[in-house]
């Protein structure tokens, strides 16, 4: 059986809209678009020396 109250002392509301929006964005993520990006740069770089 399930008991309610027990369950409202485990429950943590969980972010609004703008406030996840905020959190995900504020990390500082590297996605693969990033890497290569960065690997371009490199090789050009290494072209040049």
């Amino acid at each position: 059986m399930i008991n309610f109250e027990e369950e409202l002392k485990k429950f943590h509301p969980s972010l609004e809209v703008e406030d996840a929006e905020e959190a995900i964005y504020n990390q500082d993520m590297t996605d693969m678009a990033d890497l290569m990006v960065k690997i371009v740069k490199e090789s050009k770089k290494t072209v040049e020396e």
